[in-house]
């Protein structure tokens, strides 16, 4: 046959089954193939706490939204924090799966560490430089057994479904409550879980836990001899507590001088009535309002009261000159004593300033403030005459160089200009500055321009835009 003399190991086979039967038909072995380990398509990344500005290096984990295992999206947020300068979230770098928190609430997270670790898909952030894949040696080939056998595939690690890990949390009602209700839980002792929520979307609030301490307290009284032992139960610092006490100990490493004025607002008075009373467009106008547009129309005679200094050369401090008044107001809040402050004084008229101070207030008692309303302050008033008190030695806040306490009002008998005895309504006005660049002289000549344009406002009429 002419197809036995064809070359090659396939005519030599055919050949070969030709032969008698004492030579047997041999199968030629196949050569084994090579399979190599598929590289992993997931991979993990850290978040890590980027540095938030204002010279803040460390923030304290108030919450988290997720717990490990559970899935996140891109953007949506991580966990909620609390610096000396506001409350805010941490949202997510990254889309995949939470296999690791690396702190825990109520812990203090200093700037570029890990926050957490999230699994990947591989090669979705390229820019974030992920770990090189494992190296993956050749499988030698070896000769096939006489025995032939299926070859099986070598399977690549399955992929985490999302289906499978979903956001879940030990409780309903584990995140939904506001740092406030938070600290009130911490004071007195009470798990989040043991409260039913009455908020929205089954929210703990305020009047949820005194309810149930309340229920838990009640018991019938019984009979007990006074005792000498003093009972005494540890509580946490609540994170703006926590903040203050870091802020507060730095501040008073800085010496400062207390300068007290009296101040008479009898045609202030006399303004704000009018301006309330009006029937076509009743306003209403804090005294308030009134100070803070004067104390920016003071800066611009006295801008040192607006700089800060530059420590980070300790042999060579510098001040740092600030053209816009960011003035600070100290906000009693259920939060605690936050410090928003009004954007560029100096081009706001007295009606913009009081409208400010409204939508800051509101914001702060529904604890809504922005990091961009805490931050950027250049000077601060503190009005804590709304709550009591005539006199009043505040503390400057970091990165300013005073502020300025304002008491409660109060109606004395005074002299008028003809020496006649007459009703006047009082003022203290209490400075403090930093005495390391400020001197009692400056701090005194700017108090008294503030004090003459508060006495006469009409003045304030010269220099409104």
């Amino acid at each position: 046959m002419n197809i036995l003399r064809s070359s090659g190991s396939f005519s030599w086979a055919l050949r070969s089954c030709q032969r008698p039967r004492a030579f047997r038909c041999q199968t030629l072995p196949l050569p084994r193939r090579q399979f190599h380990a598929a590289l992993p398509l997931w991979g993990i990344k850290s978040q890590v706490l980027k540095d938030v500005g204002e010279g803040i290096t460390e923030v304290q984990i108030i919450q988290w939204y997720v717990e490990e295992g559970a899935y996140i999206e891109e953007w949506k947020p991580l966990c909620q924090y609390q610096s000396d300068k506001a409350v805010d979230d941490i949202t997510s770098r990254y889309e995949g799966v939470v296999k690791k928190l690396h702190f825990q609430a109520d812990d203090t997270v200093p700037t570029g560490k890990a926050l957490c670790d999230i699994e990947v898909e591989a090669g979705k952030y390229p820019d974030d430089s992920p770990p090189p894949a494992p190296k993956i040696e050749p499988v030698p080939a070896t000769p096939a057994p006489t025995e032939s056998r299926p070859l099986q595939p070598v399977q690549a690690t399955s992929t985490p479904a999302k289906e499978s890990t979903n956001n879940t949390y030990k409780s309903p009602y584990a995140t939904l409550a506001t740092p406030a209700v938070r600290g009130l839980l911490k004071i007195h002792s009470v798990n989040i879980e043991d409260v039913r929520g009455t908020g929205k979307d089954g929210r703990v609030l305020k009047e949820d836990v005194q309810r149930f301490i309340a229920q838990r307290d009640l018991a019938p009284a019984a009979l007990s001899t006074v005792s000498e032992v003093q009972d005494e139960t540890v509580a946490k610092l609540t994170p703006i507590q926590s903040q203050m006490f870091k802020t507060m100990t730095r501040t008073l490493e800085t010496p400062q001088f207390l300068y007290t004025d009296e101040l008479n607002i009898d045609t202030v008075t006399v303004i704000r009535k009018k301006l309330a009373n009006d029937p076509k467009d009743p306003r209403k106008i804090s005294l308030l309002s009134f100070v803070i547009k004067a104390m920016s129309l003071a800066l611009n005679e006295y801008p040192l009261l607006n700089a800060k200094i530059d420590t980070s050369d300790s042999a060579k401090p510098r001040l740092i000159m600030r053209s816009k008044h960011n003035i600070g107001v100290a906000m009693d809040t259920p939060q605690g004593l936050l410090v928003p402050n009004i954007k560029d004084v100096g081009s706001r008229s007295i009606l913009d300033i009081a409208s400010e101070i409204v939508r800051l207030n509101a914001r702060a008692k529904e604890g809504k403030l922005t990091p961009a309303d805490l931050s950027g302050g250049t000077i601060t008033v503190s009005n804590i005459g709304n709550i009591g008190g005539t006199y009043v030695s505040p503390v400057v806040i970091p990165n300013e160089m005073a502020i300025l306490g304002i008491g409660k009002a109060r109606t004395v008998p005074v002299f008028d200009d003809a020496g006649h005895i007459t009703k006047g309504e009082l003022v203290n006005f209490s400075w403090s500055a930093d005495h390391r660049v400020v001197d009692g002289a400056t701090m005194a000549r700017m108090a008294n321009v503030v004090r003459q344009l508060i006495e006469s406002p009409e003045q304030m009429l010269l220099s409104l835009r």
